[in-house]
């Protein structure tokens, strides 16, 4: 017989106003009375088992439908728009879309635009090369996404700046202050479907080498994407593809930052280390610290019984920490290789589908600033983000080195 939630005794944590590293030692104390955790919304998990296991329990759906009504806004439109997209998205159509779109976010895929990422970072650095400073964030992090992103689609460069404005208001979705920033958020949703749509339209008469018209042209036995689906899938492009490996590339330096002698090592070209650089840096640092489900249904996991309704939060800082998975050494080691992975991408059915994309970018994005950058110092103070900031990093990340 399984226990109602509610009448179990558990630690009780609240993260409001914690610091990150505060707030995953809250986490990872509480784990230590129960695996599970009572928090002011709901509930949250925080060992990778228990993760793996609510991130693929498809019972447990996504709570990024529920943001606008959580804030208290009453928009049917936007409303409608989140319930539609990709990333929130669930049962048998959401199993359709995926099924139809992996064939674009394979890792070869990724792969064929390497050169031009190369070419995009190496670019972004030569204009801070010759000084001998640079604030990382602005000068590389914030734009080398973007002209990769318009690449795959097939925008054209002079729209590159239109992009980045639209994901940096869209991602403010995530910024806990929905209330204020709903105009802006919207405005450049309406913008974005409006530039796409023309886009679509221009992609169906004249097919290029890019992401969309492989999008138009995918079939499986009959079933293709209409319009609005094919615009929604831009649009969750630019969105898992832009902030969120902005702020995973400055999470990742500003921790090599403190570890010279494996930034050394990263300068050598290895594919596997930079491969391994990029799951350790990401278990250690995740630009996404965890993600949110609700019970669709009556849910009974582990003999509790989680009425339906019920938010759970899974935390993937510290499930990345799991000494069962990871070991009881938690040093950071670049050359760390573990027969679970990692779950800053996530897992299940809502697994990031731009991994491969934002791997292959971080994998050549880490190992060229190594090289420009071989004796890389912080000067002064990492800045960063507010702890309620949802896709969270550096602001800014003042650096010095020798100029080229």
């Amino acid at each position: 017989m399984a226990t109602p939630v509610h009448e179990l005794d558990l630690p009780d944590v609240d993260l409001f106003g914690l610091e990150r590293e505060e707030a995953v030692t809250t986490l990872l104390a509480a784990q230590e009375k129960h695996w599970l955790v009572r928090m002011p919304l709901g509930y949250a998990v925080t060992r990778y088992e228990d993760a793996v296991a609510i991130l693929r329990d498809r019972r447990w759906h996504s709570a990024t439908a529920l943001m606008t009504q959580m804030a208290g806004i009453d928009d049917a439109e936007f409303e409608g728009r989140q319930q539609r997209s990709i990333l929130s998205m669930e049962g048998p159509e959401h199993a359709r879309l995926r099924r139809l779109v992996a064939p674009a976010f394979t890792p070869k895929a990724a792969d064929r635009l390497r050169p031009f990422m190369r070419e995009v970072v190496g670019g972004l650095f030569d204009k801070v090369a010759s000084q001998g400073t640079c604030e990382l964030v602005e000068d590389v992090c914030e734009p080398y996404p973007i002209p990769i992103i318009c690449e795959l689609l097939g925008a054209p460069k002079e729209d590159w700046k239109l992009f980045s404005q639209w994901a940096t208001d869209i991602f403010r979705i995530f910024n806990d202050d929905l209330v204020n920033d709903f105009p802006i958020i919207n405005a450049a949703f309406a913008e974005l479907d409006t530039y796409v749509r023309a886009l679509v339209d221009e992609r169906r008469k004249s097919p290029a080498d890019d992401l969309l018209s492989a999008l138009i042209a995918l079939e499986e036995a009959g079933d293709k994407l209409s319009t609005d689906e094919l615009v929604m899938m831009s649009q969750a492009v630019l969105m898992a593809g832009t902030d969120t490996t902005r702020n995973q590339l400055a999470c990742s330096v500003a921790l090599l930052s403190n570890h010279p002698d494996q930034w050394a090592a990263l300068a050598g070209g290895d594919q596997a280390l930079a491969q391994s650089t990029v799951e350790e840096t990401m278990r250690h640092l995740g630009a996404v610290r965890g993600t949110a489900r609700f019970s669709s249904e009556d849910v009974e996991y582990r003999d509790v019984l989680f009425p339906m309704g019920t938010v759970m939060a899974v935390s993937l800082a510290t499930a990345n920490f799991d000494p069962e998975v990871f070991g009881t050494d938690h040093s950071f080691d670049i050359t760390h290789h573990f027969q679970s992975a990692q779950l800053t991408f996530g897992s299940g059915i809502h697994y990031c589908l731009g991994a491969a994309l934002a791997r292959a970018e971080l994998q050549e994005a880490l190992p060229l600033l190594a090289r420009r950058m071989p004796d890389m110092q912080v000067e002064g103070e990492i800045e960063w983000k507010p702890n309620n900031i949802g896709i969270w990093g550096p602001a800014k990340l003042p650096l010095r080195f020798t100029p080229a």
